[in-house]
């Protein structure tokens, strides 16, 4: 089985569970008379949303690159997520404004019952098996997509759990706003969530390097390579989860052509063992000692 259909695999299994959890707190949320449950719910269908960006993005970069789109559909997550964090964001407005209306009003609901307590029990438990195995498996194929859905199990558990907190004081002290009052907390957590999203995919549309350390990585991996000297101009852009790496190196200028080209090959190598998820290498050699003042683009090693 391919990472692609691992992938595809591992976000059916969220969907299917993470919808049913949904559906149950969402409804037990109302039967219960939980709107902290609910919001639960909510974030949770976020999930599955998240879910479906991750396998309708799989499914299109595994498409090849052509002449429209020759460096592949990669960033098609990109794009549907900023789309996600838009819907995620509404959702999140919905909840503070409908929590804080009732308890500006004082219009709060009747206690929640313990009922609302063993759906949220229930919640943490399958959300912490499911962040487990996607954690275990996206280390195991190297799928940086797994790996991050799993963290974000982990932050809706910790979610869950004051989720919890918050029912079990309202049921305790008979008093409906505390039970509110956590809602407005979890709107406010999805709002962040939606603004982290926007963030990140916009960070990745503009080219940002997250971990500048790569750099260092790059010039370490130049380093091993005899004959080859002074990186420069060195430019790394985010493709989903893949690298696009791009630098200027210099030769002796008196190299064959063939022996030139075996070199770039040495370079490439010894970056891609330095660095993960490598996408492409774009090599310029140029004689050593050659200066050109109008470069203005691109990292270079400090002396």
């Amino acid at each position: 089985m391919t990472k692609e259909q691992e992938i595809i695999r591992a976000s059916w299994v969220g969907i299917g569970i993470n919808t049913l959890l949904a559906i149950i707190k969402v409804v037990g949320g109302h039967w219960f008379n939980s709107l902290a449950v609910i919001g639960d719910g909510i974030d949770s269908s976020n999930d599955v949303a998240t879910y479906v960006v991750t396998l309708v993005a799989a499914r299109i970069m595994m498409r090849p690159p052509d002449p429209k789109f020759p460096y592949g559909y990669n960033r098609v997550e990109a794009i549907a997520t900023k789309l996600l964090s838009f819907f995620i964001f509404f959702i999140g407005a919905q909840l503070v404004f409908t929590s804080s209306q009732s308890l500006w009003n004082g219009s709060h609901s009747a206690t929640p019952s313990k009922e609302a307590v063993y759906i949220t029990i229930a919640s943490v438990i399958i959300k912490f098996m499911l962040s487990f195995w996607h954690m275990k498996k996206g280390k195991s194929i190297k799928s940086k997509m797994l790996v991050a859905n799993a963290i974000n199990m982990r932050n809706d558990i910790v979610l869950s759990l004051s989720v919890l907190l918050g029912i079990s004081l309202s049921i305790y002290f008979g008093k409906g706003w505390i039970d509110h009052a956590l809602a407005l907390v979890v709107g406010i957590w999805i709002l962040k969530v939606a603004f982290d999203l926007f963030k990140e995919t916009s960070t990745e549309l503009m080219d940002m390097v997250d971990d500048t350390a790569v750099y260092q990585k790059i010039f370490d991996a130049v380093d091993q390579v005899p004959q080859v000297h002074n990186p420069h101009r060195v430019r790394v852009r985010r493709l989903s989860n893949l690298l696009m790496i791009d630098l200027d190196v210099e030769v002796d200028p008196d190299l064959p052509m063939k022996e030139v080209h075996s070199l770039g090959v040495e370079v490439e190598n010894a970056i891609k063992k330095k660095v993960d998820n490598v996408y492409d290498i774009m090599l310029h050699f140029e004689p050593i000692g050659n200066v050109e003042n109008e470069e203005k683009f691109g990292v270079r090693l400090q002396p």
